[in-house]
Order: structure tokens, then C-alpha cells, then sequence
């Protein structure tokens, strides 16, 4: 059926509707959360038929054919009552002008002071000038791909630096490569990526639309969280990444990643759900994909958090 039928088509576009609403549910079902059931699509009839009209007082219900037949055909007819005068219609409403929309709220984060890295020959890496955001991406990616400036090179396959687009309005943080990871030289590709990859498309996007890192490039022993010295010594080379791309928001996935990026104290359960103002960019804490699969019950905060962000992207 093409758009202009179920345009003129009542019935196909309020089952087109039920399609799209049913998809959504599946969707929002496959991440987790519980959604009502909705009623089996049924099939529109053949032909519609008009409703037959009620009886009222000015229009008596129509009389059974036996009856008709015995009325004379030469019976006079009731006279019909007196038409009412049409009366003007009353001027529609003023519209009430709209209310200003609430500004969102921003937390300014107060942060501990860090000696900047950037000053250390170690990570005064010169991208030539002219490369568009994805050279300028694998030519940092290069520089740091023999890495050795902190102890977790030793147990390494592979520094692990990012993927998705350079143009990318949205970009997820995580704090450091797993096993898979390792091995893949892509981060969060094993369970808790696949985890995150319906996130992603639960705010419809997709996964190649947005820009994923970790605060360390390195895997470190057992899958352990990165320690505070691994991530000072790797954060420089994230911060390149953001300056880069410049993302409009940030989103920072498990407590370990809002420490390593935004130098905080505070735990995950308080920093999430509020956007904070970080370095003229907007980041959204929220639980890991990881912590997710331990605890289930917690995605419905995380479908919270993660609309905020898409509405931020979206403009509203």
C-alpha cells in the first residue's frame, strides 16, 4: 500500500500506527523494561458498513416491512417541524500563550586540581595541520600504539583507542579494555557491549553514529578496575580524543570512568542523572553496562539518564 492510501486510509494508518507502537515495546523489552502487552493487530473487514442510526425523539425508528406494506402508498406525510435558525458560532478562544520551557538542569562540579600532562614530551604529540577529524583520530591512534608509560603495557595485546565517527554528537566512556576487548581492539564488544549497543539504539541511534573510548587503553590484569595512577598517566590521550571530536555530550558509563575523566569523588548513585558542566561540554554519569547485567533491576535508571541525552541531542 503506498503512503497516499494510508493517508486517505483511517483503518491502515491506525494499523500502521499499532506497528510502530508494537516495535517500540519490543525494543524497549529487549533492554529490559517491563512494558504493557499490546492487543493482536486485527484484520480491518472487507467493506465497511455505516452504523445503523439510532432511534430519538425527532427521528422515530424505522418500522418493520410488514408494517410499511400495509400503509397506503396515498397516506399523507407528517409534517416536519420548523427548521432552527443557524445560529453564529461562538469566536473560537484565545490560546493561552505557551509557557517557557524549564532550563535543564546543570551541576557545576567542583573537581580536584590535576597537574596537566600535556607538558611532558611523553604526550606532546604534533598532529600536522589540515587532517579532517578521523586522520587526526589515526594519527593519535599511531602515536600511542606502542604506549609504555604506565605498567599495563606489560599484559597487553593491544592498546585499545576507540571507534565510531569522528562527527559524533554523542560519545560514550568507559574505563578500560576486557578480554574481548583486548583481543578485538575494539572497546565493549563482549556482553556489556552488546548491553550498551541496545542503549544505543533504544535512544534511536546507532552504534556507528556515536563515538565509544575507555579512560585507559590498556587492559588491565583480571579485568581489574584501572588504578589512579593508570588513569592519570592515560587521561592526557582522552582528552585529545575529546578535543577532536567535540562532542556535544558526554556519557560517562560506571563510577570508575566519572573518576578518571572529571577527577570526582562522588559516587555514581549521586552523579547520575544530572548533566554536569565539564569543560564547555555536557556529561551524563551513569551505571556501566557490566553493572547492569549483575543488576538488572537498575536499567530503568539508566533509560532515564539516557533519554535525557538523547532529548539534549535532539534540542528539547
Amino acid at each position: 500500500m503506498s503512503g497516499e492510501e494510508v493517508a486517505s486510509d483511517p483503518r491502515a494508518e491506525y494499523a500502521a500506527l499499532l506497528r510502530a507502537v508494537a516495535a517500540r515495546v519490543e525494543l524497549e523489552q529487549s533492554f529490559g523494561i517491563e512494558s504493557g502487552k499490546l492487543p493482536a493487530l486485527a484484520s480491518p473487514p472487507a467493506e465497511a458498513r455505516p452504523p445503523q442510526a439510532a432511534a430519538s425523539p425527532s427521528r422515530p425508528a424505522a418500522r418493520p416491512a410488514a408494517a410499511r406494506a400495509a400503509t397506503p402508498s396515498f397516506a399523507p406525510r407528517p409534517a416536519r417541524p420548523a427548521a432552527a435558525r443557524p445560529t453564529a458560532p461562538a469566536p473560537p478562544p484565545t490560546p493561552a500563550p505557551e509557557a517557557p520551557p524549564e532550563p535543564r538542569p546543570v551541576v557545576h562540579l567542583s573537581t580536584e586540581s590535576s597537574v596537566s600532562l600535556f607538558d611532558s614530551r611523553d604526550y606532546d604529540i604534533q598532529i600536522p595541520p589540515g587532517l579532517s577529524k578521523q586522520e587526526q583520530l589515526d594519527y593519535l591512534a599511531k602515536a600511542i600504539a606502542h604506549c609504555t608509560l604506565c605498567p599495563l603495557h606489560k599484559g597487553r595485546t593491544q592498546v585499545v583507542f576507540g571507534v565510531g565517527s569522528p562527527d559524533a554528537e554523542l560519545m560514550f566512556v568507559g574505563e578500560a579494555p576486557g578480554h574481548d576487548e583486548d583481543v578485538q581492539g575494539e572497546p565493549f564488544v563482549g556482553r556489556a557491549g552488546q548491553l550498551l549497543t541496545k542503549i544505543i539504539e533504544a535512544m534511536g541511534l546507532k552504534r556507528e553514529e556515536v563515538y565509544i573510548a575507555n579512560v585507559n587503553k590498556c587492559r588491565p590484569p583480571n579485568n581489574r578496575a584501572p588504578l589512579p595512577e593508570e588513569m592519570e598517566r592515560c587521561r592526557p590521550f582522552l582528552l585529545r580524543q575529546l578535543d577532536i571530536i567535540k562532542p556535544r555530550v558526554v556519557c560517562l558509563l560506571g563510577a570508575t570512568a566519572a573518576r578518571g575523566l572529571l577527577l570526582s569523588k562522588e559516587s555514581i548513585s549521586e552523579l547520575r542523572g544530572h548533566f554536569i558542566e565539564w569543560r564547555g561540554t555536557l556529561v551524563m554519569p551513569t551505571f556501566h553496562p557490566a553493572y547492569l547485567l549483575r543488576n538488572p533491576n537498575e536499567k530503568r535508571k539508566v533509560w532515564e539518564d539516557v533519554q535525557k541525552v538523547r532529548d539534549t541531542i535532539r534540542g528539547k
